[in-house]
């Protein structure tokens, strides 16, 4: 684990300890955690389409289009299911309501997704905890595109659950009518992932 990677080091923290989950460790850094090699795709090669359930687009969009669709900025505090928090964590992407917004969906077609991922990755996710700014498609970091191993060219920021649900290297969402698990859920960790619940493995 790298605890203190180059570039990701951000400003000094305006913490409060209630701002800390139970069970976190406030960190400086920005440790690097992944379950296998690291895949590297250009903003050039890299494209986002929603799907639904059966695999067929409903919307897609290369890197140019999908910036357009309307960046926002995000100051937030993340927590991994490791036990390390940081705080005030800057980024910049287009928030998950807006992607649906573009695809013409006012009523999500289903009330779960699997985000799907360069290297095989996947994490199940309720449609709620995606909508009303709660998430995000981020491709920049503390001002700075983001690097390959913290998810670039762009991953998924899902702030309020645990970091594994902040799919790296985010290429879709696809719908579901049931919470089917993912990568890290079939492996024992949590379906949801709360991390004010401790909701780290399944059970919890």
């Amino acid at each position: 684990m790298n605890n203190g990677t180059r570039g990701f080091l951000g400003r000094p923290s305006r913490s409060r300890p209630s701002r800390l989950p139970p069970g976190q460790q406030l960190t400086a850094g920005f440790p690097v955690l992944s379950a296998g090699a690291t895949p590297v795709t250009t903003p050039s090669e890299w494209t986002f389409t929603l799907q639904a359930e059966d695999g067929t687009s409903i919307a897609s969009w290369d890197t140019d289009a999908f910036r357009a669709l309307g960046p926002v900025e995000v100051t937030t505090d993340i927590h991994c299911v490791t036990h390390w928090s940081k705080f005030d964590t800057d980024w910049r992407g287009v928030s998950v309501d807006r992607i649906f917004a573009a695809a013409g969906l006012e009523d999500p077609p289903a009330p779960f997704v699997m985000a799907f991922c360069d290297g095989g990755y996947t994490t199940n996710l309720a449609v709620e905890d995606l909508l009303e700014g709660k998430a995000h498609v981020v491709w920049e970091y503390d001002g700075e595109p983001l690097a390959p191993e913290h998810g670039g060219p762009a991953r998924l920021l899902v702030p309020h659950l645990y970091f594994w649900k902040s799919a790296k290297w985010v290429r879709g969402l696809r719908f579901m009518d049931d919470d089917d698990p993912g990568f890290w859920e079939v492996n024992g960790y949590h379906r949801r992932g709360d991390p004010w619940l401790e909701q780290r493995y399944d059970g919890d």
